[in-house]
């Protein structure tokens, strides 16, 4: 279910509960990298997060803002 939610444009943060603002490419990376939730991504650090292809400066600062609002941070 989550592969077919990344391809569509009807997709809700339910499935994945990443920001839809950051964009499939950004996801697909995230996804591909083993992350699906922002509570698998507290402590990550941002340098090993934009060295994902697909994963630019737009993602990470939407990325960031969503992990603040669930009380997450990047290291």
């Amino acid at each position: 279910m989550i592969l077919g939610c990344l391809y569509s444009l009807g997709c809700t943060t339910d499935e994945t509960n990443l920001p839809r603002g950051i964009g499939a490419p950004a996801t697909r990376a995230l996804t591909a990298a083993g992350y699906s939730t922002l509570e698998q991504l507290n402590g990550v650090s941002a340098t090993e997060l934009k060295r994902l292809h697909g994963f630019g400066p737009r993602a990470l600062r939407i990325l960031e803002e969503a992990l603040r609002e669930h009380g997450y941070s990047l290291s």
